[in-house]
């Protein structure tokens, strides 16, 4: 019986004198209710009822996400805000003694200085300002908690809430705002549409007028080339007065062709009807001497189609 008890004695002050610390954890170690050493991760080895452990702290980053707070603007506008803090011990002695709850303390100052803030800025200035928030934060933050052995490594803003009444007025201001942007770019859109189909009509105009100017000037050249060709035939062939006087009598029911109800005689119109006359006088002479002759007569017809001077 006795060295069971002894056993358990030895095994007692065995496990009381070893200490083994995780990886990321640190011990903070007192002897006689005072502050001795902070055991690092491996095997460390204690005085059995001298030296007890008081905090086990862990030194990763830590996450912390507040809930939503209060604070009034500068135009006495009352918003919701919540926050996510990042933060890591860097002193577990600090932290274990120089601040009752850090967790506690940090939330309250994130509040204060929260408020600080936000009561110096408008609605507008705080939706829109969130990373001048974070940077101040984390600077009021970082300075507070140095002395706890707490690092602040980021705060972020999660959300800020206006009251319900302000949403809706931003909301229709937002409305307002994407009508206002539709409408001028339905405006844009019939401008352009209107810009672009007058430069297509007077594209149209341009080239019809250039066309028709084309189409003027080929006419006029075909026009010139078969007067000169007429000319030319009428020089080449020597053609006598009544041929001439004839062609122009044919040449006469063309100038009442525009349908002007108008019908323009030429002043020379006297010596052409002269010349057709005489010419035709000499044919009827020169058949009735044919016939008194015996030689076949010929009619209009073959008179008109025979060749000048047969």
């Amino acid at each position: 019986m006795p060295l069971a008890v002894l056993a358990v004695l030895v095994a007692f002050l065995v496990a009381s004198t070893i200490r083994i610390v995780p990886q990321a954890r640190r011990y903070n170690i007192e002897r006689f209710g005072r502050y001795q050493r902070t055991l690092q991760p491996g095997l460390n080895l204690l005085i059995p009822l001298v030296d007890r452990v008081n905090t086990k702290l862990d030194v990763r980053e830590h996450v912390y996400s507040s809930d939503p707070k209060p604070v009034i603007t500068e135009d006495n506008l009352v918003v919701a805000i919540d926050t996510v803090l990042y933060y890591q011990i860097t002193d577990p002695r600090a932290a274990a003694y120089e601040v009752t709850s850090y967790l506690q303390a940090i939330d309250q100052l994130t509040v204060t200085t929260l408020r600080n803030l936000i009561g110096s800025m408008d609605l507008e200035s705080t939706l829109t300002s969130r990373e001048t928030i974070n940077v101040r934060l984390r600077e009021v933050l970082d300075e507070a908690t140095g002395k706890w052995g707490i690092r602040v490594n980021r705060v972020e803003i999660k959300a800020i809430d206006p009251p319900s009444s302000i949403k809706e007025a931003m909301e229709k201001q937002m409305r307002a705002e994407r009508d206002k942007r539709a409408v001028i770019l339905q405006a844009e859109g019939q401008r352009q549409s209107l810009i672009l189909t007058a430069e297509g009509t007077r594209a149209r105009m341009i080239l019809e007028a250039e066309g028709r100017q084309q189409a003027k000037v080929l006419d006029a050249d075909g026009e010139a080339k078969a007067l000169e060709r007429v000319f030319q035939a009428v020089h080449d062939n020597d053609a006598d007065p009544q041929v001439l006087a004839y062609k122009y009598l044919e040449m006469l029911p063309r100038l009442a062709e525009n349908g002007n109800g108008y019908f323009v005689i030429p002043g020379e119109l006297s010596e052409a009807m002269r010349t057709v006359t005489s010419a035709f006088s000499a044919e009827r002479a020169k058949a009735e001497e044919e016939v008194a002759n015996g030689e076949p007569v010929l009619n209009t017809e073959q008179v008109r189609r025979r060749p000048l001077g047969a």
